[in-house]
């Protein structure tokens, strides 16, 4: 893309970094202060249990071995490294079992990026008060997201991960925040970050590199805050350079005016979402659609003819493809696996995407019962619907069952409650830690504005899982 073809703002990198340096905790409105915990808590469980995945485990013995300064913890596992390679390993966490928070319009899930970063310099300080955390959090969670949003979908469709991509700007600039870089340095951090961004969606078809994408941004965030302090260089204009910027060669249809648009007064924080299931968001839609139905109706799966559900063109790319058990990655981002699991076990969350299941011989037969199109309807709506989707259920005995949803449980239109994010947490912590525990991390986060201190909460969180 030339920038004659879609004209660039000037001086984008600049601004978001006078914002990132400048930003204090008093300068934040209260709603994204209850926001940002609720996804503090919602990370935290992400990590834990992610901590006790394989692939997980991988990156933690490779960041072992390479036997660096222990002064940040690697969550859940008892044990610690340097900064940069204990956010590798608590960000492949917290991505690693799709559970984590969402923010739409980028396709960034910014608590497995940031909540790492920020605790892992809250304990190389001594356990920094709650506020940093919390400032340090929303200034990512703010610049990353509007770079993903200013991005478009186009970065997607093009084959790029916004995770380890766009992701990478939500690592940097907390990070920054929480070395408090000055302007200068942090548009240093975010010229530095940008040219370190990459992952590829292919990976979502049964690859544990998917999870590995979020580790890598985190930790490129990392580096990019310590050498831009240490007088590094970056690309001063990394986002609107007309060439090699960043949005000029990841996005054929960029909206620059996303960069800085609001940005002070229109808090992207509080667009975050969470998952109710766990699996791909751009299938929540059709799950709950199903699972409607089949409660309204009272049918089982033998009742179910056939499903069909009508997507998005990016829903129907990104997750409509053949399921062949190519792993835990593929199941997670499979329409038709997630269709399954709902009619047989009513719900799509941990246990459902276990090993043992991903050749249920239950599972494939009923995927062989769904089909999958692109709908013009939905397809018309535009950008700000491509997680809605229309389900045509056919029962056995002749009945045309129809449900629409248009915007997913957790999307910014339709919001989980800060008690279902509380109830996802118990059921997701239950593996990981006692009752006791789980407890009083919910205390500790419910109050973190108002921590001297958080150094309980970390060595909560450091302690190997009681799985």
């Amino acid at each position: 893309m030339s920038g004659s073809q879609s004209p660039l703002l000037e001086n984008a990198t600049r601004d978001l970094a006078q914002f990132a340096a400048a930003l204090r905790f008093e300068d934040i409105p209260r709603e994204a202060v209850e926001c940002i915990k609720l996804s503090v808590l919602d990370s935290i469980g992400c990590c834990l249990f992610g901590a006790t995945l394989p692939w997980t485990r991988k990156v933690a013995a490779l960041a072992e071995g390479e036997g660096a300064q222990p002064v940040a913890s690697l969550m859940g596992m008892g044990r610690k490294s340097s900064v940069s390679l204990a956010v590798l390993v608590n960000s492949t966490a917290g991505h690693a079992f799709e559970l984590d928070d969402i923010h739409k319009e980028s396709i960034v899930h910014p608590g497995s990026l940031a909540m790492p970063v920020a605790m892992a310099y809250a304990e190389a300080a001594g356990g920094a008060p709650g506020r940093d955390v919390i400032t340090g959090m929303i200034t990512g969670y703010e610049v990353g997201t509007r770079v993903g949003s200013a991005a478009t979908m186009s970065l997607f469709l093009r084959g790029f991960h916004p995770q380890g991509t766009s992701g990478a700007f939500v690592a940097a600039a907390t990070a920054g925040r929480m070395l408090k870089l000055d302007a200068g340095q942090m548009q240093h951090a975010l010229g530095i970050v940008g040219s370190q961004a990459g992952g590829l969606m292919a990976a979502q078809e049964g690859a544990m590199v998917k999870r590995f994408h979020s580790g890598r941004a985190a930790q490129s965030g990392v580096y990019a805050a310590e050498l831009a302090r240490r007088g590094f260089t970056g690309i001063t204009d990394v986002l609107e350079a007309h060439y090699g910027g960043y949005l000029s060669t990841y996005s054929d249809k960029p909206n620059p005016q996303r960069l800085t648009a609001g940005l002070g007064t229109v808090w992207e924080t509080v667009n975050v979402g969470y998952k109710p299931h766990a699996s791909v968001t751009s299938i929540h839609t059709a799950l709950d659609a199903l699972a409607d139905l089949m409660r309204e109706h009272k049918l089982e799966a033998d009742d179910i003819a056939e499903v069909d559900a009508g997507l998005s063109h990016m829903t129907h790319v990104h997750c409509a493809w053949e399921y062949k058990a190519q792993g835990v990655t593929a199941a997670q981002m499979n329409l038709y696996y997630g269709l399954a699991v709902i009619a047989l076990d009513g719900m799509a969350f941990v246990d459902q995407y276990r090993e043992d299941r991903l050749r249920d011989p239950q599972i494939l037969d009923f995927i062989k019962r769904v089909r999958a199109h692109v709908d013009p309807g939905i397809e018309a709506m535009g950008a700000a619907f491509r997680h809605a989707a229309r389900v045509t259920v056919k029962t056995r005995d002749g009945r045309t069952l129809e449900r629409e949803i248009l915007h997913r449980r957790g999307s910014p239109e339709n919001p989980l409650q800060p008690a279902d994010v509380e109830y996802k947490f118990r059921n997701v912590a239950r593996a990981c830690l006692t009752q006791a525990h789980t407890d009083r991390v919910m205390k500790l986060v419910g109050a973190l504005e108002t921590l001297d201190g958080t150094a309980e909460l970390i060595g909560i969180l450091a302690a190997p899982t009681a799985s």
